[in-house]
């Protein structure tokens, strides 16, 4: 009766996967550690991962092995496995913030394995090399908490130049430049190591660091100035974001032009406190206001 059973069970997950992959398409398989003990878990690592029929994810609370299917022309196991951190849960390749962490009900939190030691509270990522392997517990080779600062700071303030440049050529309404500019900008995003950011910073980065790259990587790509400053338009918003959980040494001024985009407006970021509007260029370039100023 137990192997009647048992092949009962085999039959039916196997007929749950299958039906799985015909709801989704372009599907792809793949299965990561997932860390939680508790049905309440379950249940958020399963709702967090799933996105209409574009991923599904079943977490065995025994092994916390979570089998992640997904649309690999919709999104990846990187966007899924972000989703589940940020609720709260260590996976192979994220970890979830601190704060989040802290929030969950006392008897939903779990031994945090691949936590590091609280001398490098910093690292809140898994390593970016492509291996899902696990951080060794010998934290001799981190480097001092001041040399981690001045790495983080030397990150983002690249990142932030780049976007300056970028708006810089935007105001020139120089199409050309618009587009190598964004092209160092992506190489700027890609630069950026997680592991090196605030437990806020990495919260924000996770959500907007694909945004980013998607709009920057658009704007290089593009020849129509009037596209490129659209693509711009959002690219600040999600920059903003990170902004206002960082420091890059000096005032960043947030500026919004009210008439931009069939009067719908659109906002963007400025070492200069006076107004060089990058959505009309020498059109109307004083057009706009200081609307906050981040420190």
């Amino acid at each position: 009766m137990k192997s009647i059973s048992l092949i009962g069970m085999v039959s039916l997950v196997l007929l749950t996967n299958i039906t799985i992959h015909a709801q989704i398409k372009n599907a792809k398989t793949a299965t990561v550690k997932v860390f939680g003990n508790t049905p309440a878990a379950k249940m958020v690592i399963e709702g967090e991962g799933k996105s209409g029929k574009t991923a599904r994810v079943a977490w065995d609370r025994q092994t916390n092995m979570a089998t992640i299917t997904y649309d690999a022309s919709k999104t990846n196991t990187d966007e899924i496995l972000k989703r589940i951190a940020l609720a709260g849960y260590d996976n192979e390749k994220f970890l979830a913030p601190d704060d989040v962490y802290a929030q969950l009900p006392k008897g939903d939190q779990y031994v945090r394995s691949l936590k590091p030691k609280p001398e490098s509270q910093t690292m809140t990522v898994i390593p970016q090399d492509g291996h899902r392997s696990i951080p060794s517990p010998d934290h001799s080779a981190h480097q001092p908490v001041a040399e981690t600062a001045a790495g983080k700071e030397t990150q983002l303030t690249n990142l932030v130049n780049q976007y300056f440049a970028l708006k810089d050529a935007l105001v020139k309404t120089d199409a050309s430049a618009a587009a190598e500019k964004a092209a160092l900008l992506q190489e700027a995003i890609k630069a950026v190591d997680m592991n090196k950011l605030a437990s806020a910073e990495h919260t924000v980065w996770m959500k907007v660091m694909n945004n980013l790259a998607t709009d920057a990587a658009a704007i290089a790509k593009g020849k129509d100035i009037t596209k490129q400053r659209l693509g711009f338009a959002s690219l600040s918003t999600k920059l903003y974001e990170l902004a206002k959980v960082s420091s890059f040494g000096s005032p960043v001024y947030y500026q919004h032009c009210p008439m931009f985009n069939d009067g719908k407006g659109a906002n963007w970021l400025s070492k200069e406190k006076a107004v060089k509007n990058p959505f009309y260029g020498s059109q109307m370039i004083t057009c706009g206001s200081t609307v906050e100023t981040l420190n």
